[in-house]
């Protein structure tokens, strides 16, 4: 008997895939509908309402947490005279707005990282950063110093995430290809920009080669320039993918806070993220039956875990929007071994 392979894809999986292959989808999804069921049942996703109208929905791809796929279905309320209906998690529009979380993806750009020369700082750095503003990551990648490798990786987060950030393959130097990798993923040439090449010209004289200076060479009709008074020279932003040009962890700070003060950037602060984490010496397999039930009955706290030591205590992290569900999720892993967790500090 031919036993057909089940595909263990995630919402996030799926997305990606019809996008990058350019599948042809139901429209009801660029409205905000992520779970289609019946007319009685299906309500655009309340996690998915565009801030910046107050009156539409953002691409169903534009989701963050998949496992936040079926808040996109309904149930009445048990007043007969109203219709309304909000969300299956309980969550109505205001309140889902409340609790959207942006997604951002980070790509590092660097052959040196790859080798093992030298250690990746950033990724980790604008993860906290991001995470402190409410954004989530949904993935940190270190590519070669190749156009290919570059415009491959952007072309698959710049359709699933609100903002993607560069590190990295900045400058005059044959590896230095992310401008053009940015330029081939959205389909457009590099071409002179006159603005920032006066700033170029500020910041480092005429010290280059040629007729111009190929540092100012930018993807051209989606290049925008992001000012500020304490940046050296304005970031570079295409569409929704912004290029770093920090060297250092302390320069990474001052181009986020400049980031954080211009509106153009797009980085939009949502509600924080509240967080608990519980310490045990339990071994894995005894919790794990557990953890697996509360990840269905709390989908919208993120539940993970990790050791200090392989002999040393388990930590288990809930992670979420909603102190209440947090709290909530805490409270029910403890009760089902009483006495055998103990809160511990975050940064433990």
């Amino acid at each position: 008997m031919r036993v057909n392979p089940i595909l263990d894809w995630s919402y996030r999986d799926v997305w990606s895939f019809l996008l990058t292959c350019k599948v042809k989808y139901c429209s009801l999804y660029d409205e905000g509908y992520t779970s289609i069921g019946s007319i009685y049942d299906t309500v655009p996703n309340a996690l998915l309402s565009d801030s910046s109208t107050g009156n539409s929905f953002r691409p169903a791809y534009m989701l963050s947490d998949g496992r936040l796929e079926r808040a996109g279905r309904a149930k009445k309320t048990s007043n007969k005279t109203e219709t309304n209906s909000v969300a299956s998690n309980g969550m109505n529009n205001a309140e889902g707005e409340q609790m959207i979380s942006r997604s951002a993806s980070v790509i590092v750009v660097g052959d040196e990282i790859l080798f093992g020369t030298v250690e990746d700082k950033f990724g980790a750095a604008l993860c906290k950063k991001l995470h402190e503003i409410g954004w989530r990551v949904s993935q940190v990648t270190v590519v070669h110093n190749e156009i290919d490798s570059v415009a491959e990786e952007v072309e698959q987060c710049k359709s699933t995430d609100d903002v993607v950030f560069i590190f990295g393959g900045l400058g005059p130097l044959h590896s230095d290809v992310s401008l053009a990798g940015v330029a081939k993923a959205f389909g457009v040439r590099l071409a002179p920009d006159e603005e920032f090449e006066e700033h170029l010209s500020q910041l480092i004289g005429n010290s280059y080669i040629g007729d111009r200076n190929e540092m100012a060479l930018l993807p051209e009709g989606i290049t925008e320039l992001l000012h500020h008074k304490m940046l050296p020279l304005p970031l570079i932003k295409c569409k929704n993918v912004i290029i770093l040009s920090a060297t250092n962890v302390d320069e990474l700070d001052m181009e986020w806070n400049c980031l954080l003060d211009t509106q153009e950037s797009g980085l939009l602060r949502t509600k924080p993220f509240v967080s608990k984490h519980l310490s045990t010496l339990l071994p894995d397999v005894k919790i794990a039956p557990v953890v697996a039930k509360l990840c269905l009955e709390f989908s919208d706290v993120y539940i993970g875990s990790h050791r200090i030591s392989r002999k040393g205590p388990l930590v288990v992290s809930l992670i979420g929007k909603d102190y209440q569900r947090v709290e909530g999720a805490a409270a029910k892993l403890s009760g089902s071994f009483e006495g055998l967790f103990s809160q511990v500090d975050s940064s433990k």
